[in-house]
């Protein structure tokens, strides 16, 4: 795995990402498809959760960085709740809504796990050096890398 430049070198990000599109495919389905209501609430949260890890690595600094991971994990918190409606009504089955739940809860602890190696690690000033290609490279990039790294050793 190369250093971390841009915010699709995440794999929280990536999982999201994952976890959108069988969301985008469950709520297609019928009786869920009907509900409109709740469909477009499933959708909104699931994509609230790699949009907030995108714009937060494209803050200027670590603290916005940390708060918008805090809103992508509040995020995944909300799907959660809403795929338990989805299940009690009966519009997803329990089977589907369990592995959809435990999804968001895997990505939910990669964020924490994100937002404390982050607080731990703080970066003094902007995150961000000049760049020296597209997206350049950066101590946050460096420090994600090290973070994820850590995480597959384990």
């Amino acid at each position: 795995m190369g250093k971390i430049n841009r915010f699709e070198d995440i794999i929280a990000w990536q999982k999201s990402r994952e976890l959108n599109k069988f969301i985008y495919e469950a709520t297609l389905k019928h009786p869920f498809v009907k509900d409109f209501a709740l469909v477009d609430q499933v959708r909104r949260s699931s994509i609230s959760i790699l949009s907030n890890i995108a714009e937060g690595f494209e803050r200027k600094g670590v603290q916005e960085f940390i708060q918008f991971l805090n809103i992508a994990k509040a995020s995944c918190a909300e799907l959660r709740a809403q795929l338990y409606v989805a299940s009690d009504l009966e519009y997803i089955s329990i089977e589907n809504g369990k592995e959809l739940i435990e999804k968001a809860t895997d990505i939910s602890k990669m964020i924490s796990g994100l937002i404390k190696y982050l607080e731990g690690n703080k970066l003094d000033g902007h995150k961000f050096h000049e760049p020296e290609e597209e997206y350049g490279d950066n101590k946050l990039g460096q420090q994600l890398f090290n973070f994820q790294t850590f995480q597959h050793s384990n």
